[in-house]
């Protein structure tokens, strides 16, 4: 299968249209229509559901466009760092993160960086550790901000003096409130809403002494900002991470410590065997400025 054919899949997706993306790709529609015809023959699956408004994608079809996007993007990254000249320092860096205050520290670093390299952009992909990782592995992003344990058989790994604190985040109105720490067994009859990674990691058992087969669980998160909304609006108690969430002048949450204060660890993280262009390397040497000190 060509790349310029997936694009013009792409093209289609996006337009939803034969007529629409042969006008953006300024090609016939006979000649579009034609090359779609023969990618399906090729895969030996129907892509699109064809109608007289719009055109759909059928599940193969979507499982190809997320492919394809993952292609186009690997295949820019590439011609990027390519046709950067040695001596140039530019480009595009790009770190995979969850919600933490210790993204403070790539963004100074970020704002370093670029005065003295102003050519140099730096992007953050946010999500949970395992989306981060897999989009790590799959090389669509160059670096990875963690909490916890990695895997050092596929991962270099930089520990940075960076620690985030558990807590609760509760309305300010709740008679929990009134205390300056929050014990693990206060929350065990409590509605509570916790993190998909807390879930998946097993962490709930580790924060608050009971299996979670035992507590109130009744939401999740994957990101703090929406599991705030339903704190705000009275859903429950949302176990979580300080710092995240503003919860100062006229916020109706607030946020309390575990008694049990539990510390992880933050980690930058890179694939084994990485080979760097030099704003990476530029980087990857203030962050380990920064953990050195």
């Amino acid at each position: 299968m060509e790349f310029r054919v997936l694009q013009y899949f792409l093209a289609v997706t996006r337009e939803q249209s034969i007529s629409g993306a042969a006008e953006a790709l300024h090609l016939s529609q006979p000649t579009l229509s034609r090359q779609l015809r023969d990618m399906e023959e090729e895969l030996g699956k129907q892509l699109f559901i064809r109608s007289n408004r719009k055109i759909t994608l059928t599940e193969e079809g979507m499982i190809l466009r997320k492919r394809a996007e993952e292609i186009t993007e690997l295949v820019k990254k590439a011609q990027d760092e390519i046709s950067l000249s040695d001596e140039t320092i530019a480009g595009d860096i790009t770190i995979g993160a969850g919600e933490t205050d210790s993204v403070r520290c790539i963004a100074r670093i970020a704002r370093s960086l670029q005065t003295e390299y102003p050519l140099v952009h730096v992007h953050i992909i946010s999500g949970d550790k395992s989306s981060v990782l897999e989009s790590l592995d799959r090389g669509l992003i160059d670096f990875a901000l963690l909490f916890g344990e990695i895997d050092s058989s596929k991962y270099e790994r930089l520990p940075l003096p960076c620690e985030d604190i558990y807590g609760v985040m509760m309305r300010k109105d709740d008679p929990l409130a009134d205390k300056d720490v929050i014990a693990p067994e206060d929350l065990w009859d409590k509605p509570l809403i916790v993190s998909r990674q807390m879930r998946n990691d097993l962490n709930v058992q580790t924060l608050l002494g009971c299996t979670e087969d035992k507590l109130n669980i009744v939401a999740s998160y994957n990101l703090l900002f929406n599991g705030s909304l339903m704190v705000d609006e009275g859903i429950g108690y949302a176990v979580c991470l300080d710092k995240i969430i503003n919860v100062t002048g006229d916020s109706n949450l607030c946020f309390r410590p575990l008694s049990n204060r539990i510390e992880i660890e933050m980690s930058l993280a890179w694939k084994k065997y990485q080979v760097f262009t030099k704003a990476k390397e530029r980087f990857l040497l203030k962050m380990q400025d920064i953990a050195e000190k």
